[in-house]
């Protein structure tokens, strides 16, 4: 009983949420190889340090596999060093690219034809790369259906009583996963929940549509995408670390006794 309570607090998270910001346009990025490189790169830092350091390297026309594959390191570190740790990311970077190399040839298409969990594995098996960097480049790069875990998610959860803080990332993916899965056997327009137009006071996480956010992909990977931007935009909107702030927030009337007064 508790577990489908969760599960059925979770879709209508979603759906006041995606009614509320509409879609999101999440990950901002023109090409797979982007997308790879910031869920690198966004690892313990804002999203604006990383905008820093993509922009770097897109003036440096190093957003490609071959140009990481033959840019020096200590050049790859300086222009990534807005996004900090960037001694480690750079190696890391250069990590994945061998990685490429030796198991696909270079191949981006080829590395994401895998079957999701088998490739779920390997990621994992880098290094620098956790589940939430492996599951960000299945999901926003490669299209593949797994639900990303990050602070934010984490911090609403614990707030709204769902799980504790202990829960672990594993625990909390295969609560979001089959709680939202029914919402992508309706049309993407009713999974959304969404009015003829939106009337929104915040933006939540809300980027400007770019190649990869509008780019086809199946109605379960689009819901497990926006149902992670949306979270990101709740945290970043009211529900931040130091201080909720849940006024005005789409997920107000679901605080733990609202319901029920």
């Amino acid at each position: 009983m508790v577990q489908d309570f969760s599960m059925n607090e979770i879709r209508r998270y979603y759906q006041a949420l995606s009614r509320a910001w509409g879609p999101q346009h999440w990950w901002p990025a023109e090409t797979q190889f982007e997308v790879i490189v910031g869920a690198y790169l966004t690892q313990n830092t804002a999203w604006t340090n990383v905008e820093r350091a993509l922009e770097n390297l897109r003036q440096a026309n190093l957003l490609s596999v071959d140009r990481v594959r033959r840019v020096r390191q200590a050049r790859l570190e300086r222009l990534i060093r807005p996004s900090g740790y960037f001694r480690q990311k750079a190696k890391r970077l250069k990590t994945f690219v061998q990685f490429l190399d030796k198991k696909y040839g270079g191949s981006l298409d080829l590395l994401f034809s895998r079957p999701t969990e088998e490739l779920r594995e390997e990621l994992l098996s880098l290094n620098g790369v956790g589940p939430e960097t492996a599951d960000s480049i299945l999901l926003y790069a490669g299209n593949h259906p797994v639900f990303v875990v990050d602070a934010y998610t984490r911090r609403v959860l614990e707030r709204h009583a769902i799980l504790p803080a202990t829960a672990d990332y594993e625990e909390i993916r295969q609560l979001f996963q089959p709680a939202l899965a029914p919402l992508a056997e309706t049309s993407s327009t009713q999974a959304l929940g969404l009015p003829p137009q939106i009337d929104a006071k915040y933006r939540g996480a809300a980027h400007t549509p770019s190649a990869m956010s509008t780019a086809k992909r199946t109605e379960l990977v689009q819901i497990y995408n926006e149902m992670h931007a949306v979270l990101v935009g709740v945290g970043k909107e009211f529900c931040r670390r130091s201080k909720a702030t849940c006024e005005g927030c789409p997920l107000q009337p679901f605080l733990p006794g609202r319901q029920a007064s």
